[in-house]
């Protein structure tokens, strides 16, 4: 009898756990921040041995192909870890309530009791086992609404993921031909200011603060929205967030690029995503290491700097506040790019700065630079 009591609690339980995390994760549009869910649980145990098969894979771009596979399938694994929840906490249910049903052997194992589950939910209406009782057709009628309820809410929130994702990638697809691929603050700094004047990079960074605010809300509703990755292996949204921080930060310490009140605006709003999306995926915040701004690339990037005029007169004190407001972000970027398998973009621009915007299918080697800037 005890036996019984406890699988009936455990069984209700279960479909109250699954009912309330499928809600939560598709429907409540604020950040949850409780460790023990059944998403977290399901993104834990699949993303793992997905990077530790990823990492295992030496040519880039196969890695990076096998990676942007993750993000759509870990939604339906989330749906089938939801459904699977339910199907068996009806079942337990209806073992606990004594299986009653008419079978066509007369035989009620939980094995028919699963099966029984799994058909209603699914609303397949088979017929060939029925119950009999009022409880259990009571338990019948209400999995069939959780059936209908559950799927259609996945498929009608669908395309809000998919929506959230370009709306994305539109701003970082947009960042390739304004600070090369990858992108670098340095590169954004010279393309901008030197084309179009401080006026237009006062504009672009209003729009990143804009961007970012929107990245902050869809990623704190959506966290899988994190592991769908951008379209070339040079970007993704991670290291278009890091190219505003970084540039943010120059301006902010020094380099006279435009006015620093929209550059610290911007800059609080992208530190605000990066840290927020370290505490939703659990993340403490940890140095990149080695130091990404070390000495010769520092050295390197005063001579860019004094080269293009925008070397503030005061070296010592512009690179300690640099420092302080790298501090501020860069653990968590590194946190975040850690998890996720993605790449920190670099301060300065490789040597030959690749323009995803010429490469083509009939150009194996991508053309290198731009006789536009």
């Amino acid at each position: 009898m005890a036996l019984v009591a406890l699988a009936a609690v455990g069984g209700i339980l279960l479909i109250f756990f699954m009912l309330i995390d499928v809600f939560e994760t598709m429907v409540l549009p604020r950040r949850i921040t409780r460790r023990y869910r059944v998403a977290r649980l399901a993104y834990l145990v699949s993303w793992w041995p997905w990077r530790f098969i990823a990492r295992r894979l030496v040519i880039e771009e196969q890695r990076e192909t096998f990676l942007s596979f993750y993000g759509p399938l870990s939604l339906i694994v989330l749906l089938a870890t939801w459904a699977g929840g339910i199907i068996v906490g009806f079942a337990t249910v209806q073992w606990a309530a004594g299986s009653a049903y008419v079978a066509p052997q007369g035989v009620r194992t939980y094995g028919v009791d699963l099966y029984v589950s799994a058909t209603t939910f699914f609303t397949l209406g088979l017929g060939d086992v029925y119950p009999i009782n009022p409880l259990a057709r009571t338990l019948t009628v209400l999995e069939v609404a959780n059936g209908y309820a559950v799927l259609a809410m996945v498929i009608s929130y669908l395309p809000t993921f998919y929506q959230a994702f370009a709306r994305r990638e539109v701003a970082v697809s947009l960042l390739d031909a304004r600070a090369g691929s990858p992108p670098s603050a340095l590169e954004l700094l010279r393309r901008t200011v030197t084309g179009s004047g401080e006026a237009s990079l006062l504009q672009y960074l209003h729009d990143w603060e804009l961007w970012a605010a929107e990245l902050m809300e869809s990623h704190l509703s959506y966290p899988m929205l994190a592991y769908f990755r951008s379209q070339h292996e040079n970007q993704s949204w991670l290291a278009t967030l890091t190219t505003i921080l970084d540039t943010c930060a120059l301006i902010i310490a020094g380099a006279p690029a435009c006015s620093q009140r929209q550059a610290k605006l911007t800059f609080a709003m992208c530190r605000h995503v990066a840290v927020d999306l370290s505490q939703v995926l659990f993340q403490p915040p940890r140095p990149p290491l080695p130091d990404r701004l070390p000495p010769d690339t520092w050295e390197t990037l005063c001579a860019w700097l004094d080269e293009d005029q925008m070397l503030p007169p005061d070296v010592a004190k512009f690179q300690a506040k640099l420092s302080h407001l790298r501090s501020m972000y860069e653990p968590y970027i590194n946190a975040l790019a850690d998890l996720l398998m993605l790449q920190i973009p670099p301060w300065l621009p490789a040597d030959q700065i690749t323009e995803n915007w010429l490469s083509t299918a009939w150009e194996p080697r991508p053309r290198i630079g731009s006789t536009l800037f």
